[in-house]
């Protein structure tokens, strides 16, 4: 009787929130580092076996940000809705489906759209997050169980992605360059995942009552495709030679995104249960997240194809490394381990210090980290650091900023609140995807290599990553101190309610 009381105390504890879900949603996070870096290391036999070119590589990418731009918020209120744990489960078996559509595919064009739909996978995150945070309000701990459960999370991610990727080649090496078998793998770690979140997550309690705002996620999918479309087609002009007419195009795809943002804010203004509630964006606890997140993407997505390239360029040059593909690889894992680092530090400090401070100090150490890129880049040791230094940073919001929009909802929009910062980060990392791009290619052909971006473009590339890391920490000074503390959000409700009518 006492072990068993003993047992009871634990589960009713956050610790016991911790043991029960953190241990499964960790493997769900480890395959979705799986399916982010096993592929990575295949492109070229990828390339090879389609019949493509190089850069048609860029479409895959550029796919599946857009579906996962769309279908994050919408999947993550349906959780709202009808609960985290189903929602999460159809989005694992659409992944697992379109991983073995991968296996099989053996032209662009249905590669190009099995490739898209595997990123269903870019919801479990949230889904995750807002799952452990409704468990935990139960007992007051929502947001104290969440930040630590999503440092670990994160460390799970990391984790996963370096396994891919280092196995990948071996995989592809004992098969004898099979490529078929070799891609099997990560379809049969999602399938094995859908049963692991069939059998052994709980529910979540949805919100009764509520409905899905179709017409406003209508306008925010143009909005976001409008956008993401004109960011997708502006790294495209440099590679495709489209000629000076093409950024007009960009232009008129940008401006017609934006009006459709206003409308859909608007429109949103005037719903009773609205697809995103623009009022809970406004708090000052939620706005200055979601624009970190944004920032963030910025250097954590944005700037690893800058970082590869300039490693992989040749030193002959008076900058850049000259290190091979697999050296390359090397210089990505340290990063990678950073990242984890990062996360395991910040789920330790988390349960003593000011988690607003936290995030200002991880966004501090991202702004410094890419800021000593700018005197620090022609030793191997100074990349090395200076990565470091940023992936501590990197590493740490990653978890954080997830569970503080989740601490920062009301009651029955943590999972969208959640979600909407992997679609802030996601456009962040498209924004800056496409304005390197241009930045790099501007100076292509102006050094002794014909291929070789300039120094001066990577210096811009470095630049505006250390600036998204400063004006990060400047925005999070406007959070409230009290913010992301274990309080009934509904409490919080009732007292800006009654503070505004007074």
């Amino acid at each position: 009787m006492p072990a068993a009381s003993a047992l009871d105390r634990l589960r009713g504890t956050g610790l016991g929130i911790t043991a029960g879900l953190i241990g499964w949603f960790i493997l769900v996070e480890f395959v979705s580092g799986i399916i982010q870096g096993y592929y990575v290391p295949l492109f070229s036999d990828i390339v090879i076996d389609l019949g493509i070119h190089d850069s048609d590589v860029n479409w895959f990418e550029a796919a599946q940000l857009l579906l996962s731009a769309i279908v994050v918020p919408i999947l993550a209120k349906l959780g709202d809705m009808y609960g985290h744990k189903r929602i999460l489960l159809i989005s694992s078996i659409l992944t697992a489906g379109a991983s073995w559509w991968l296996v099989f595919a053996g032209d662009f064009w249905t590669f190009l759209i099995a490739w898209a739909l595997q990123g269903f996978y870019v919801v479990w995150l949230p889904l995750e997050v807002a799952l452990i945070f409704e468990r935990g309000r139960r007992q007051n701990r929502g947001v104290s169980s969440t930040r630590r459960a999503a440092g670990l999370l994160v460390v799970g991610l990391q984790a996963g992605a370096i396994a891919g990727a280092l196995a990948a080649g071996a995989i592809f090496e004992a098969t004898g360059g099979d490529l078929t078998v070799t891609m099997m793998i990560p379809a049969i770690a999602v399938t094995l995942i859908a049963g692991v979140i069939w059998l052994g997550v709980p529910e979540s309690e949805p919100t009764p009552g509520r409905r899905l705002d179709t017409w406003g996620f209508v306008l925010l999918t143009w909005g976001l495709l409008l956008v993401t479309g004109a960011l997708v087609y502006m790294r495209m002009i440099p590679q495709l030679d489209l000629g000076q007419n093409a950024w007009w195009w960009v232009v008129a795809l940008f401006a017609a995104g934006l009006a459709v943002f206003v409308w859909f804010v608007r429109f949103e203004l005037r719903q009773d249960d609205p697809a995103i509630d623009i009022r809970v964006l406004r708090r000052p606890e939620m706005w200055p997240v979601q624009t970190t997140a944004f920032l963030v993407g910025i250097s954590l997505l944005g700037a690893q194809g800058p970082l590869s390239t300039y490693a992989g360029t040749d030193s002959s040059l008076g900058y850049g490394l000259g290190l091979s593909a697999s050296q390359r690889s090397y210089v990505i894992g340290v990063y990678l381990l950073s990242l984890i680092i990062g996360a395991i530090v910040f789920a330790v400090l988390s349960r003593r210090a000011n988690p607003r401070l936290i995030l200002i100090g991880a966004s501090l150490l991202v702004g410094i980290g890419y800021t000593l890129f700018l005197p620090f880049h022609l030793e191997l040791w100074q990349v090395l650091l200076n990565l470091m230094i940023a992936g501590l940073g990197s590493g740490a919001l990653v978890g954080a900023l997830p569970a503080a929009a989740a601490a920062a909802a009301p009651r029955g929009q943590t999972g969208i609140a959640s979600a909407l910062t992997n679609t802030t980060k996601t456009v962040g990392g498209a924004f800056a995807s496409a304005v390197f791009g241009v930045l790099l290619a501007a100076g292509a052909g102006a050094v002794a290599s014909e291929t070789a971006a300039s120094l001066g473009g990577y210096l811009a590339v470095w630049a505006i990553c250390a600036g998204g890391g400063f004006l990060a920490a400047l925005l999070l000074l406007f959070v409230p101190k009290v913010a992301f503390a274990d309080t009934d959000t509904s409490q919080l409700d009732a007292t800006r309610g009654s503070a505004q009518v007074t």
